[in-house]
């Protein structure tokens, strides 16, 4: 299992901040909102930040025209199909439970890089993989219920959720010869596009001003999520193993979870703290170091 460095603890600390909280944030944002429209004029706020950012790192913005084609497929598979259906979903659902049903992407994607994409995954995170789908299931108990009365959203989220961890696995073996956050800006740009062609399409007769509760949201989203979480974690997802990066942040889910009954009143039951230890364990998994391989001795490392 591989070491996180010391950049990569700190951007997955402030990744699982910024996605955890946002939950709460979203469903206050599109409870009386057209949903694609909120997500139109994040994007198109948010953009402009990821393109500064380039600009003040002297990063390049090109992409080689050969490498356009699976440039457009990263897209679709991590971006196009996730943003244009949670957010979609999470107006019919309570922010917790979508969070909950949103991150079973671990799961499909630890799934389908074992079975599609050739991955060996140790027991260690076969276990770790096994408490993420127990804790799931135990925060989904007590919605099942609700959940069947919502059929669509439910639908939206496990296929946008499946989408992504495909996406995942595909961002880990691409052959791009840019830099993430190039990879990042021009995701976002086409997924900004698509977005905004399903509001004018869909959404066009409910437009009308954001509330000041709505601009929050919008705001929100728009600097810390689409400025800096999605580039961090396209970061975390392309240095990483898939299982490693996708189960490091199962404490998204969880904070969702909390942070929805803190702000929004939705109810805690037994099943969301015995989830807690679970994600724990499930990230532990990937992250906790593994015993150290003997020194090589110094005639050896000479040689390296």
């Amino acid at each position: 299992m591989p070491q996180l460095s010391k950049q990569q603890l700190v951007t997955l600390v402030a990744l699982t901040l910024v996605w955890g909280l946002n939950w709460p944030i979203m469903k206050l944002g599109v409870t009386d909102y057209p949903p694609l429209t909120f997500r139109m004029i994040s994007m198109w706020l948010g953009l402009p930040l990821l393109g500064l950012a380039l600009v003040a790192m002297k990063i390049p913005f090109r992409v080689p025209r050969a490498h356009w084609r699976e440039l457009f497929w990263l897209a679709f598979f991590n971006m196009f199909v996730w943003h244009s259906l949670i957010i979609v979903a999470v107006q019919s659902l309570s922010s917790g439970r979508a969070a909950i049903l949103g991150y079973t992407m671990p799961i499909f994607s630890a799934v389908f890089g074992a079975l599609f994409f050739g991955n060996r995954l140790l027991p260690r995170a076969w276990a770790g993989v096994a408490a993420a789908a127990l804790g799931v299931l135990l925060l989904l108990w007590h919605e099942l219920t609700h959940l069947t009365g919502r059929p669509l959203g439910v639908l939206l989220m496990l296929t946008g959720a499946a989408t992504w961890a495909v996406g995942t696995q595909m961002l880990r073996r691409t052959t791009l010869p840019v830099p993430t956050l190039t990879i990042s800006f021009w995701m976002t740009a086409l997924t900004t596009l698509v977005v905004s062609t399903l509001a004018v399409l869909f959404e066009r007769p409910q437009w009308r001003a954001p509330s000041g509760v709505t601009w929050s949201a919008i705001a929100f989203n728009a600097v810390l999520v689409f400025g800096f979480a999605q580039a961090a974690w396209f970061y975390l997802a392309r240095g990483l193993p898939p299982v490693a990066s996708t189960l490091s942040v199962m404490l998204i889910p969880v904070l969702g979870v909390f942070s929805g009954a803190l702000w929004l009143g939705e109810v805690l039951h037994w099943q969301d703290w015995a989830s807690v230890a679970l994600m724990m364990a499930a990230i532990a998994s990937v992250l906790w170091p593994s015993r150290q391989a003997p020194a090589a001795s110094p005639l050896g490392a000479a040689r390296n």
